[in-house]
């Protein structure tokens, strides 16, 4: 186990250099949002669900995020995966976050973000649960990070360098 953990650790990025998987997903406010619509954009996506501790730690930071970065050419997402509309409303609201929260019913897309091989034990829709992607203003994936309970980055510090770096190369 202790392999495991150190090979799919937070600093681990999969899928690097990838073109990010498109979608298109409905907002919980009806608006829908596709990922071909954001070329020239950064976007960053978290894959969440309202019973995920991890994902409600990370909460209060990532609407900090999308303010400190909505005017720097970034779209900050939060996907919920495979949670009824209702549930994830009631769940969120009292992050009162300012950035569309986008729901995944079937899973469908947070399963095309699950690397391959990584936690074969769960269902591909889970793997990504708690994660922390940017996606490059021409699609590419460039910065993935994988849940990793022993060094858990609540505040998305190492989320924010990396987003530093990629606006100042542009």
């Amino acid at each position: 186990m202790f392999c495991l953990s150190k090979l799919f650790a937070q600093t681990d990025q999969p899928m690097i250099g990838n073109y990010a998987a498109t979608f298109q997903l409905q907002s919980i406010d009806g608006k829908t949002y596709s990922l071909d619509q954001l070329k020239g954009k950064f976007v960053v996506l978290h894959f969440a669900a309202t019973w995920c501790p991890f994902c409600n730690a990370e909460a209060p930071n990532l609407e900090l995020l999308y303010k400190a970065y909505r005017d720097k050419n970034v779209q900050v997402f939060l996907i919920d995966v495979k949670e009824d509309k209702t549930l994830v409303e009631k769940a969120f609201q009292k992050y009162d976050f300012t950035f569309p929260i986008l729901l995944d019913e079937t899973g469908a897309v947070s399963a095309k973000y699950a690397p391959a091989g990584v936690l074969p034990d769960l269902a591909r829709d889970e793997v990504p649960l708690a994660s922390n992607l940017i996606i490059d203003k021409e699609g590419r994936i460039r910065f993935y990070s994988l849940l990793n309970t022993t060094n858990f980055d609540a505040k998305l510090t190492k989320l924010k360098q990396k987003l530093d770096e990629l606006l100042v190369g542009n």
